[in-house]
């Protein structure tokens, strides 16, 4: 079987506009929710969110970024940066085995609904004829296809909160299919409108906490009062070995193994027993051949909702077993509030770079943990043991999606240079 690596990573985040600054933040602990600053942001009840704070037509020409959806911006940013921190820019590779595969919860929403109210506001005669391409789903994954020239395989994954976890599994089959040498992957989400967070505030599925923003997500907590929205997008470039290793590059992880379920149980509520998570954890660590034992690491989900945290709590005990208090479980969430579909490509980088620096970043705002906690939960930074690493990343959507993502250090490299590395 063709094994996939990670060879290059790209992030705009709410803790950093490109992938060091991001992980530099994910293991000091900062938090990247900050109150809204928008104008409409004092007429609704939940008035905080994970924010990015780069200047997009700063990022991209201020002409082509007019014609994008934020989240589509977003995406082309984090793009540009995995492709250049891969070096393949620098590379000559057969754009005919070149694929895309990325993912998206609500993709171009806030296009949707600005152009509804120009509509509504000014008249069908001062809505952008660029309405439509900037609303579709697969548009951030088209934009990036025509900015590498990829001639394989442009898709587009939508499965709520898994999508991009979802989009890396995919991409993990295409590989191993030899269907492509190289895979940009990743998610994008750029939700943060008035609608939007009303929607979910409705829902009671976010919290509360305007008074303080940074201590609102906090998974595993007695006092979690639902999640924090957040925007972002998050790409790496996914590599068939051979591919990486005959143009010499560096290599931060591999992808060895993915699970992928679904509950059937509600459309919006995990089942409650935990049964498709487990499930989908141990499809992932025996697609990498590999057992329980062997994990080290584990970055959950944990989104900070009250049924949410406990169950995968318990899925996870149930999968590791004895080994269970002796694993560092991290839920990065409580710093970067919840990307949605962009969460998965967050988290999978999060947790390669853990493995690539040995360093499982921490929980923070974890003050009160619930009694029946049965996890080791990450609330400082913590070093991993040398030798050989394997880590799970689990995403979880609405509609019961269930992706476990399964990345060991078997293949990593080391530059000789530290800087010429994230």
């Amino acid at each position: 079987m063709i094994a996939a690596v990670i060879t290059g990573f790209g992030a705009v985040t709410p803790l950093g506009n490109d992938a060091r600054t991001t992980w530099n933040n994910l293991v000091k602990g900062v938090s990247g929710v900050r109150p809204l600053t928008a104008p409409w942001a004092d007429s609704i009840a939940v008035r905080f969110a994970g924010q990015t704070q780069i200047d997009v037509d700063a990022a991209l020409e201020r002409s082509v970024a007019r014609r994008l959806d934020r989240a589509t911006a977003l995406a082309l940013i984090a793009y540009q940066e995995a492709f250049h921190n891969s070096g393949l820019a620098d590379a000559d590779f057969d754009r005919d085995r070149t694929a895309v595969c990325l993912g998206t919860g609500v993709g171009g929403i806030q296009s949707t609904l600005s152009q509804w109210d120009v509509m509504h506001e000014r008249g069908s005669r001062r809505v952008s004829p660029f309405t439509i391409p900037m609303l579709m789903g697969n548009a951030p994954a088209a934009q990036i296809g025509l900015a590498l020239g990829a001639r394989g395989a442009v898709r587009t994954n939508v499965s709520a909160c898994s999508s991009s976890a979802d989009a890396i599994a995919v991409a993990l089959d295409t590989i191993r299919l030899g269907r492509a040498d190289v895979v940009v992957v990743g998610g994008t989400e750029a939700p943060l409108h008035p609608l939007t967070i009303t929607a979910f505030t409705q829902m009671q599925a976010l919290s509360t906490r305007n008074a303080a923003p940074a201590s609102a997500s906090r998974p595993w907590d007695v006092n979690r009062d639902g999640f924090v929205m957040a925007e972002g997008a998050v790409v790496l470039v996914l590599e068939a070995l051979p591919h990486a290793l005959a143009r010499g590059a560096q290599i931060y992880a591999s992808v060895a193994g993915a699970g992928v379920t679904a509950d059937s149980y509600s459309l919006v509520q995990p089942d409650p027993t935990g049964r498709g998570q487990a499930q989908a954890m141990r499809l992932a660590i025996a697609d990498a051949e590999l057992t329980a034992t062997d994990i080290s690491h584990v970055n959950a989900h944990a989104t900070s909702t009250a049924l949410g945290d406990m169950v995968e709590a318990q899925a996870i005990n149930a999968v590791l077993g004895a080994t269970a208090s002796t694993v560092a479980v991290t839920g990065t969430k409580s710093m970067t509030g919840h990307l949605l579909g962009a969460a998965g490509a967050l988290e999978t980088f999060a947790t390669a770079m853990a493995l690539y620096h040995r360093i499982a970043p921490p929980t923070i705002n974890l003050m009160s943990p619930e009694p029946a906690l049965n996890i080791d939960v990450v609330t400082s930074a913590r070093t991993l043991p040398n030798g050989s690493l394997a880590a799970l990343s689990n995403s979880f959507g609405f509609g019961g999606h269930n992706v476990a993502l399964l990345l060991t250090n078997q293949h990593t490299t080391y530059p000789s240079t530290p800087n010429d590395a994230l």
